[in-house]
């Protein structure tokens, strides 16, 4: 075949060409070598070269971008033209369970004691023994003197006579009863001390940093301390962690041992939309409630403590379900397979890569404002490969104006591998003539 001159003439070119460019970023990359990485490398003239430079230390800019944000998440009820309302209540606060957001509160971290709110985490460590079998709810269980006679109210079980797991879950959850906690610690740890352990083991777990029970009823120990804000948070765990076990709260009445006492959450006779959660009472706490609703696709939940009568915990939660589920709506920004940014890659196999969230990302805000809320990425550039799916490589904000609604770590969602000897060493040229911001 006939070979124009001038064609072969540019393959030899091109070949040049891309041989002067490995070169040039071979000299480039090792003028960048430190002096007695040159001398050492001279000693072992003899030594081929089986890598590319290693990237830089992160920079100060980089790190900045994987560090979390000095932002203070806002209440979202601090931004809308509609007032808080006066809730009569020591404390009190009320959260969007889907996106997790704090609506508005009262001293929200003040000590308080629980009360019977205590039994949520009761009921949560037994559904999760439940959970992974190491209880069932058919189970027998033997009922101790000391159970029996443990004092307050009461869900009126008997030694000798047959209970079963589910028994007591329902003498916990729908009559309060002390006796019944006793007893469902007693089977699924050996005794309440030893349950109360677990409970305090998940309280650390779930990040329950101003909670510490010292018993399963909620009986008056001075010791015996939590906050509305981390009621909130347990109540939260309960219903996303249980869903299967949640509508136990939803019962108006339980009979056991002929004695049939009605759920003492006046709210699930008064509003059809709640479906739980649990009372609590003592003299030192008041009259308290920890309250949840659904409405459409969103679930609220409100706690509330230090209430002067039941009527009146009854009817303040409910105007706070109310002012929530009115003035402020819910929204998806993004799903777990939906990036939020697309980033440039260095020394991978691939140039680009998509960041985003683990899982799908809500946020609650003042009704009408959703199109006004902004997406900030917060991340190191460059970005080095090699990336491992979910990898976190910073933080992902949702800001309104000026103010922090929630930030979330900002995640790689599509793996990136190194590249090979000769991509890596283009990068670190193109990196080097890369102009610097000023």
């Amino acid at each position: 075949m006939f070979k124009h001159p001038l064609c072969t003439a540019r393959r030899r070119f091109s070949s040049v060409a891309n041989t002067a460019v490995v070169t040039l970023a071979i000299l480039i990359a090792s003028s960048l070598t430190p002096v007695w990485a040159q001398k050492a490398s001279s000693d072992k003239s003899a030594a081929p070269v089986t890598a590319a430079p290693a990237p830089a230390p992160p920079s100060t800019a980089a790190v900045a971008a994987t560090a979390p944000s000095a932002l203070v998440p806002t209440q979202v009820g601090l931004l809308s033209n509609i007032p808080i309302p006066a809730i009569a209540a020591k404390a009190w606060i009320t959260v969007d369970v889907t996106s997790g957001q704090i609506v508005a509160s009262s001293n929200p971290d003040m000590k308080i004691e629980p009360a019977s709110l205590t039994k949520i985490m009761t009921a949560y460590v037994a559904f999760t023994a439940v959970k992974e079998k190491r209880l069932s709810l058919d189970q027998q269980v033997s009922v101790s003197q000391l159970a029996w006679k443990t004092r307050g109210s009461r869900m009126f079980i008997e030694p000798r006579k047959p209970v079963t797991v589910d028994e007591l879950l329902k003498g916990v959850i729908i009559q309060s009863g002390n006796d019944a906690s006793v007893a469902l610690a007693e089977v699924a740890s050996g005794s309440e001390s030893a349950f109360v352990a677990v409970m305090n083991e998940e309280a650390r777990r779930m990040g329950l940093t101003n909670t510490v029970f010292m018993n399963t009823t909620g009986l008056p120990d001075p010791q015996h301390m939590t906050t509305v804000r981390d009621l909130a948070t347990l109540a939260r765990r309960m219903i996303n962690d249980h869903p299967t076990f949640f509508p136990y709260y939803a019962m108006r009445e339980f009979t056991y041992n002929k004695i049939k006492q009605s759920n003492r959450n006046r709210l699930l006779w008064a509003d059809p939309s709640v479906d739980g959660m649990k009372t609590g009472h003592t003299d030192a706490a008041g009259y308290c409630l920890v309250a949840t609703a659904k409405r459409g696709d969103r679930r609220v939940i409100t706690v509330l403590v230090g209430s002067d009568s039941m009527a009146t915990r009854a009817e303040e939660s409910l105007k706070l379900l109310n002012w929530t589920f009115q003035n402020f709506e819910t929204v998806k920004l993004f799903d777990q397979t939906h990036a939020a940014v697309e980033a440039q890659v260095w020394q991978g196999k691939v140039d680009s890569t998509k960041l985003g969230v683990s899982e799908p990302l809500w946020v609650t805000v003042p009704r009408g404002m959703a199109g006004e809320v902004k997406t900030i990425a917060k991340r190191p550039d460059p970005l080095f490969a090699p990336l491992a799916k979910d990898e976190r490589v910073g933080t992902l904000t949702l800001m309104l104006g000026d103010k922090m609604l929630l930030t979330r770590p900002l995640l790689v969602l599509d793996p990136v591998q190194r590249a090979g000897f000769v991509g890596r060493t283009v990068d670190s040229v193109r990196l080097w003539f890369r102009k610097k911001p000023e």
